[in-house]
């Protein structure tokens, strides 16, 4: 059966309340549809862990700079509920731009911390204020005891967890797993603008990510690993934004295996489509 579609705020309020009065926990997955096999892993992980389970589907155009792919992203609504119904998902929370954003919004949450580190917001400046703004919303909205997001982001999941925390919202941050194909390319509504000699090329970025992760735990020098790995996904036909070895909470630049837990992340660019990843040390 297909969820129930909810696309006022004042609905979406009169049902999490009697959820709420009834004392049953709620989990939030914030999605901008064009749901994929990681997108229903994050569902099915917050059905184990919640009694209701609300899924938002919002295309945010507040996180699109003017030249980026907003006109072009995949809305597939159709789709993605018939790929929820199989998850018993107890509703779809879908508004329309002008309920997220009315002609008078004029309101906008700017993050520091994790967000302002040279990594994503290095190359897309405008992104986690809206991501930041956006979430904060949903998360007001919707009062979820847990929301999840995918460790694919993982600049955006270190906001996100910060961002509660600062705020006092009373929501646990959920993060789970990256969802990779047999071939630990990561799961992507963006995969699909790959070309098909772009696709064999696009594992290597895992492959290196993998192989720059245990000589780093190895103890071997991490700036010539860095270096030697960049060099390899170039070689493979991508462009490379950044690929860099970052303290895995602060996401601030550390020097050695000593400064605490490691996460390795990468973005790179090979044809139209622009990839990242990440792992942990």
């Amino acid at each position: 059966m297909a969820p129930r579609v909810i696309r006022t705020v004042a609905a979406l309020r009169r049902t999490v309340s009697s959820w709420r009065r009834a004392g049953e926990r709620t989990a939030l997955v914030p999605t901008m549809g064009a749901l994929h096999a990681g997108h229903l892993a994050l569902v099915r992980t917050a059905r184990r862990r919640a009694r209701r389970v609300i899924v938002s589907i919002f295309v945010n155009p507040a996180q699109f700079a003017p030249h980026e792919d907003l006109a072009s992203y995949p809305r597939t609504f159709d789709a993605d509920l018939e790929a929820l119904a199989g998850i018993t998902v107890d509703l779809v929370w879908a508004p329309p731009v002008e309920v997220m954003y009315p002609p008078a919004f004029a309101t906008r949450i700017v993050p520091e911390g994790p967000a302002a580190v040279g990594l994503e917001d290095k190359f897309r400046p405008h992104f986690f204020a809206g991501v930041a703004t956006v979430v904060t919303k949903l998360l007001t909205q919707c009062a979820p005891d847990i929301a999840l997001f995918g460790e694919k982001d993982y600049q955006q999941l270190r906001v996100v967890t910060r961002l509660a925390q600062d705020l006092d919202l009373p929501v646990k941050i959920v993060g789970v797993p990256t969802v990779r194909e047999p071939d630990g390319l990561a799961l992507s509504s963006r995969n699909g603008y790959l070309s098909a000699s772009e696709r064999v090329a696009a594992p290597t970025l895992h492959r290196v990510l993998a192989d720059c992760a245990g000589k780093i735990a190895r103890g071997e020098l991490m700036a010539r690993v860095l270096d030697e790995s960049g060099l390899a996904i170039e070689r493979a036909g991508f462009v490379l934004d950044y690929l860099e070895a970052r303290h895995a909470e602060t996401l601030q630049p550390i020097a050695s295996l000593d400064d605490g837990p490691i996460r390795v992340l990468v973005a790179a660019r090979i044809g139209r489509t622009r990839l990242i990843d990440n792992i942990a040390v």
